[in-house]
């Protein structure tokens, strides 16, 4: 994990050394209305709009929050008090944006959240490593059944619905991916490294198993079309302790 097993701070944390950390301008908040039945969350050219959601959607997105048991101090409000967000950055982090991989963008938006928490709810938590229920990913007895990429710039995937298909996937990739699934981390065990895949996984959620047109669980469709299964077991997760979270004030 990249955490040590028990940092302190607000949630400030740092950019990697060439890339300046992003920001918001602006950030405007309020209760939103009682009767909304819609909850919506979009990017926007200068920064982000959320409808209707509770703060603790934002803290698990800022912390990479898989499992319930990964976050704790969490106020009950954050969890049942809704609000009406816009976040815009300046002109030149903007610019600044557009000019980022995949890959950054995606860290940085999870600074711009910590960030976002920090200033309008005066959040402050640290991390611990503890031991948690986990599954580890390994091949099956009967070998892996994946064929290596050949060589190309980047990588596509496309998930959700039970589907994860890819193109020049890596193990990593695809262990995220799996620990949204089935709610708690996924270890890579493979010992794949860094080799890349050509993935097409196909799987009937829980929710739709039973009925006639069900297909595999997604732990039989791991072994039978990948060689990975996906065994119960306890390991090193890092974990959010909230200390301190107030209501931001409206504006």
């Amino acid at each position: 994990m990249a955490f040590p097993a028990f940092a302190q701070g607000q949630a400030t944390p740092s950019a990697s050394a060439n890339q300046k950390p992003l920001a918001y301008e602006v950030i405007s908040i309020a209760p939103s209305n009682p009767a909304a039945q819609n909850r919506s969350w979009r990017n926007t050219p200068d920064g982000m709009t959320f409808i209707n959601v509770p703060l603790s959607m934002l803290v698990k997105s800022a912390f990479d929050i898989i499992a319930d048991d990964q976050l704790s101090g969490l106020p009950r409000w954050a969890d049942s008090s809704h609000y009406d967000i816009q976040a815009k950055m300046s002109d030149e982090d903007v610019a600044a944006w557009k000019k980022l991989t995949r890959d950054e963008k995606g860290k940085q938006e999870k600074l711009l959240l910590q960030s976002l928490l920090t200033e309008r709810c005066q959040l402050k938590f640290h991390r611990e490593t503890r031991q948690l229920p986990v599954y580890d990913l390994v091949i099956a007895k009967g070998g892996l059944n994946m064929q290596e990429a050949k060589p190309m710039v980047g990588s596509r995937t496309m998930t959700g619905g039970g589907k994860f298909n890819g193109q020049s996937v890596s193990i990593e990739s695809l262990t995220y991916s799996l620990s949204n699934e089935v709610g708690h981390v996924v270890i890579d065990k493979t010992g794949l490294g860094e080799k890349k895949f050509d993935i097409d996984l196909n799987w009937t959620p829980d929710e739709q198993q039973g009925t006639p047109e069900a297909g595999p669980t997604l732990f039989a469709a791991l072994e039978e079309q990948l060689g990975l299964k996906l065994v119960a077991s306890k390991g090193p997760v890092e974990t959010v302790v909230i200390e301190q979270m107030e209501k931001p004030t409206p504006n």
